[in-house]
């Protein structure tokens, strides 16, 4: 059996999540109870479904130290199990309940909103570790339903290596295992006739090119990269996420993370993501 856990923050967008991983064929289960998991995928082995999703969050209560042992259990039994965890900053969290006007689940008269966000963190802390991470908090839904796809379609037997350019002023991604800064070197912003493109573009690429500092960073981040995966595979990681940062996220780290990755696709699952131009 498949099994993808779906797990996060309220507001993270555990919702659309799910509602993907329905249109793609899985048999959804949303908030269901810790305690259940095991009883439920019994049940459902029984029943024949072969390819099953289920949101785990803090409305159910439970304590999540014990996902470990029951995540180790289900692989124990032959399941091909996932785990994807939602999460997004604070402030955005609440700019988005604030929109719809939804309540938080664990807000209350004496728990601001604030404090409910944070709570939940705390509640959740066990299960990021185990999880592929995405950070939402800049992220427009149709974003996340392309990601989500492209997250599933990998094979489960071997790491995935995940690019991503970020700007640093709209904040480090929650989702990096590894980052590194690009802004020391020269901008395409400032020559008018690139400031428009993007990284992705060949009048960018060349301008990039022609920078011996710029190919001596990108040499040395491979060269750590490729010294340090097998460390990665070592330790069964199944996901590595490498940020790649510039101020803005539109030039230098977009070409960062599209050169390297091109470098890495011949050996490793690649995927690309480029936060702010989603």
């Amino acid at each position: 059996m498949q099994i993808v856990l779906v797990s996060g923050l309220s507001g993270s967008g555990k919702s659309i999540a799910i509602a993907v991983l329905e249109d793609i064929g899985y048999y959804c289960i949303d908030n269901l109870p810790l305690a259940m998991l095991q009883p439920m995928v019994d049940y459902l082995t029984e029943a024949g479904q072969t390819r099953v999703a289920i949101a785990i969050d803090a409305r159910g209560g439970a304590s999540f130290a014990q996902l470990p042992r029951i995540a180790e259990s289900l692989r124990n039994q032959g399941a091909d199990l996932r785990v994807i965890f939602l999460e997004a900053k604070t402030m955005s969290l609440v700019k988005r309940f604030s929109e719809t006007r939804r309540r938080h689940p664990l807000s209350s008269d004496t728990v601001s909103l604030q404090e409910a966000i944070q709570l939940e963190r705390e509640m959740l802390a066990d299960v990021a570790p185990l999880a592929h991470r995405i950070d939402t908090s800049d992220l427009s839904a149709s974003a996340l339903r392309l990601w989500i796809k492209d997250l599933i379609g990998q094979d489960r037997s071997r790491i995935t290596l995940l690019f991503e350019s970020f700007g640093f002023k709209h904040g480090i991604p929650l989702d990096a295992d590894m980052v590194f800064d690009v802004r020391c070197l020269p901008n395409p912003h400032y020559v008018a006739e690139l400031r428009p493109l993007t990284g992705r573009d060949q009048p960018v690429r060349d301008y990039l090119e022609a920078s011996p500092n710029a190919m001596a960073l990108l040499a040395d981040i491979r060269g750590f990269i490729e010294n340090w995966l097998p460390c990665f595979i070592r330790d069964h990681r199944a996901y590595l996420t490498v940020a790649i940062g510039c101020t803005g996220g539109q030039h230098r780290s977009v070409y960062f993370a599209e050169t390297l990755a091109a470098a890495f696709r011949e050996r490793e699952q690649v995927l690309v993501r480029h936060r702010e131009l989603s």
